[in-house]
């Protein structure tokens, strides 16, 4: 007989952001021709840079002749796209990566979904709390938790670490002391962000207690401040404890292009096999590469022009997000973020749960957020805004909160 993979039935029943979407789809049902503005899923809006559009047609064009034809991509991605990541991520930070330790995919979400596959069931998996749902939904999916505790709200065998506004949304080093530990800064979704001295301390956490760091660096290029990290690689040792994730959905609006990729050292070693291999076995057996043209699409993200059109457009991003905190903070909001990270996190007012307060500002203001709780128990009372809109949109949408 057929049988399932009952972790599965463990989990909420959908995904976040597809309750969001359904919430929305209703409320839209029952009110035609109302304008509803959406600062909820980060999702970029501006169409993607003049150089990376000419890279995609000159690819398209080689793909038509034979001479020029690509096929299968390499396992680890093409040479020319690790080499320009490598040159400008990492080696111009300081940091002592090399081509052949990048893995080229598609996309961070299933790179943070599938990395837990190479690792056993019987490790231990910590994560902040509020989290990105990716992280402990895979985990769960993979058999690494207990059942959903709903007093809580929280999974039995998962080890959360709470991020307050009294410790400045970074979390603290757990009482049990983990296998695996994920971490992402600029983070989402309080948009906090760590500094060196600090991330190196979890650095030398992992090296001591022989934990492995998931690092989720999605939002790298959102910082704005000194002595923020780019990278767990300008820590010293992280070769021999972290595992960092990486994406262009946020950096060069690839969310619908898809692409990213995964850095994993030759020195992270653990019960005496390289990390590295494994991913590679993984990588070639369970993904066929990302796309040729996607591939030059992101060599043009390193060039010159592309670097000053991306920065253009980030600046246009994190203008909204100036807008939206600067507005709610004026309205009398507690508000947070927005900094070195799209996101924008913001107490609810009014005692509200945060998804009272998300049918409240549907219902009121026409515009769509998404709860705090939706990214684990602690951020219940919260509520995050991005800033990924139309500089228009997110004006109107702060006008309309704050005439409530």
């Amino acid at each position: 007989m057929v049988t399932v993979n009952k972790n599965y039935l463990k989990l909420q029943e959908s995904y976040l952001f597809s309750n969001i979407a359904k919430k929305v789809g209703a409320f839209c049902e029952a009110h035609p021709g109302e304008k509803i503005i959406r600062l909820g899923i980060g999702d970029v809006t501006q169409p993607l840079a003049p150089v990376i559009i000419d890279s995609l047609h000159k690819a398209v064009d080689e793909m038509a002749h034979a001479e020029t034809f690509h096929g299968y991509a390499p396992d680890l991605g093409y040479e020319f796209l690790r080499n320009a990541i490598v040159r400008h991520d990492y080696q111009s930070r300081g940091c002592q990566i090399e081509a052949d330790e990048i893995f080229i995919s598609d996309g961070a979400k299933s790179d943070s979904g599938n990395i837990q596959e190479i690792f056993g069931l019987d490790n231990k998996v910590a994560v902040c709390d509020p989290v990105y749902p990716v992280y402990v939904d895979t985990n769960v999916m993979a058999g690494r938790s207990g059942s959903y505790c709903e007093k809580n709200e929280n999974f039995h065998g998962i080890i959360y670490m709470p991020c307050r506004e009294e410790n400045g949304f970074l979390p603290e080093f757990p009482k049990e002391v983990p296998d695996l530990i994920y971490l992402c800064f600029p983070n989402n979704p309080t948009g906090s962000a760590i500094t060196k001295p600090e991330l190196q301390k979890w650095v030398d956490y992992a090296n001591l207690n022989g934990a492995v760091i998931i690092y989720d660096a999605a939002y790298e290029a959102y910082i704005s401040e000194e002595g923020i990290p780019h990278s767990i690689f300008e820590c010293e040792g992280a070769r021999t404890c972290a595992i960092e994730l990486r994406s262009f959905s946020k950096n060069a609006g690839f969310t619908g292009v898809r692409l990213g990729f995964t850095v994993i050292s030759k020195e992270l070693v653990r019960d005496g096999v390289r990390l590295h291999d494994l991913w590679a076995r993984r990588h070639g057996t369970k993904f066929n590469g990302a796309p040729y043209i996607v591939q030059r699409a992101g060599e043009a993200v390193y060039s010159l022009e592309g670097q000053i059109q991306l920065k253009e457009q980030i600046a246009a991003y994190m203008r909204n997000a100036r807008v939206i905190y600067e507005g709610l903070k004026e309205a009398g909001y507690a508000v947070y973020g927005g900094v070195n990270a799209p996101y924008i996190w913001l107490k609810t007012p009014d005692s509200m749960t945060s998804w009272e307060f998300f049918d409240y500002l549907l219902e009121k203001a026409k515009v769509v957020g998404t709860p705090g709780s939706g990214f684990g128990a602690h951020g219940e009372g919260y509520f995050r805004l991005t800033a990924f809109g139309s500089y228009e949109d997110t004006k109107e949408a702060i006008d309309r909160i704050s005439r409530l």
